[in-house]
């Protein structure tokens, strides 16, 4: 790719640098869009019509006509320095050991008021020194360096393999090559790996059990679950605090002792798991399936469920002996045939649960909302103790 300066006839300045592609046409075409005029045909410094693009060379300096003869700008023989090219005067780099040759015109013109463009606008203006060769000496990484150069030869950003995009950020931003920040940004924001929130699937989480001593405990809090098929797999004391479990097949699964605080079970299948000892505080179980559960430990350790919402849930026949259910939410709940013996049900929301078939023998009901709430069939008498309507 060609660069030229363009000037109004006659005038020296207010000149434009443009690329020179395509036709003469299209060069008069971006020259009339540069500079304002009808341009309609282009001279050489020396009053010279150019009537080919093949004539241009890089480096020219052109002066654009709307018809009218050619105008010399100067009155004397020999134009300004700024006219005859001065910008294309070749300079040599060394750039942290390594050489660089370019044109003045490349470091200048592009970026004006970058750090290399006020370095290199006049000759000898930047007082640093050069090695025995005459190159100038900067004290830069030069792996860097190259797509700077190289960005302000031909405009675009083009970074070899296994060079890092921060380190040539760094150095654009040294130099203070704005425009090359904007696209270094882009690149380095795309280049990142996308966040995959896909939930994980059964063979990957059974591949990860596999793996895994069954002395260790597992930590899967926070992780996406979401619809996984984890049926009949032994899930026992996992941490899955804050785990995403919506819509999960948990179904004859061993939940011993798990964790699984905050975590979401909306709309999932718990049918026949085992839930002694579990820990669900403040889990959301809405519209969950959790029939013919065994939340009852032996040993006495109680399952705890308190402020868990469990809105829709259908519990029926599960075994919740001393389960803790303490201001829980169980709205159109339905427990029937349940064993409910100790349970802690004290401030729990029972609005239109059905109770029908439970035993509820030394239940703490204290303070629950049980409007609405069934209780047919009961298998021991409902002291009014128990409860405060």
């Amino acid at each position: 790719m060609r660069r030229v300066t363009l000037f109004v006839n006659g005038s020296p300045r207010n000149g434009k640098v443009v690329a020179v592609y395509g036709t003469l046409s299209d060069l008069l075409s971006v020259a009339s869009s540069k500079l304002g005029i009808k341009a309609t045909s282009v001279y050489n410094g020396k009053g010279g019509l150019i009537d080919d693009i093949a004539l241009i060379r890089d480096d020219d300096v052109l002066f654009v006509c709307e018809g009218e003869p050619f105008i010399d700008p100067q009155t004397d023989i020999n134009p300004p320095e700024a006219l005859t090219g001065s910008h294309s005067d070749w300079i040599t780099l060394n750039v942290g050991g390594r050489c660089f040759t370019t044109t003045r015109s490349t470091l200048v013109s592009k970026e004006p008021d970058s750090m290399l463009a006020r370095m290199f606008k006049d000759k000898d203006a930047w007082g640093n020194k050069r090695d025995h060769r005459g190159a100038f000496l900067i004290d830069r990484s030069p792996e860097y360096f190259e797509p700077i150069l190289n960005y302000l030869r031909h405009g675009q950003l083009i970074v070899n393999d296994g060079i890092n995009l921060l380190g040539v950020l760094e150095e654009a931003r040294f130099f203070g090559i704005d425009s090359l920040i904007e696209h270094l940004e882009v690149a380095i924001k795309n280049s990142q790996p996308a966040e995959d929130h896909s939930p994980i699937s059964r063979k990957e989480f059974v591949r990860f059990l596999l793996a895994t001593s069954t002395k260790s405990e597992l930590r899967c809090q926070g992780l996406n679950f979401s619809g996984a098929d984890l049926s009949r797999l032994d899930l026992r004391y996992i941490n899955f605090k804050m785990a995403n479990l919506s819509r999960c097949n948990l179904a004859h699964a061993n939940l011993c002792c798990a964790n699984l605080e905050r975590a979401d079970l909306s709309g999932s299948v718990l049918d026949c798991a085992n839930l002694q000892g579990v820990k669900m505080l403040c889990s959301n179980a809405e519209g969950a399936s959790l029939k013919g559960c065994n939340f009852e430990d032996p040993s006495g350790l109680k399952a705890n469920l308190e402020g868990a919402n469990l809105k829709g849930v259908d519990m029926e026949g599960s075994q919740m002996t001393g389960i803790n259910l303490r201001v829980a939410t169980l709205k159109n709940a339905k427990l029937k045939n349940c064993n409910l013996r100790g349970a802690t049900l004290a401030g729990t929301d029972l609005e239109n649960c059905d109770l029908s078939g439970c035993d509820l023998q030394e239940a703490n009901l204290r303070g629950s909302n049980v409007k609405g709430a069934i209780f047919e069939e009961m298998l021991t008498p409902l002291h009014m103790s128990q409860s405060v309507r």
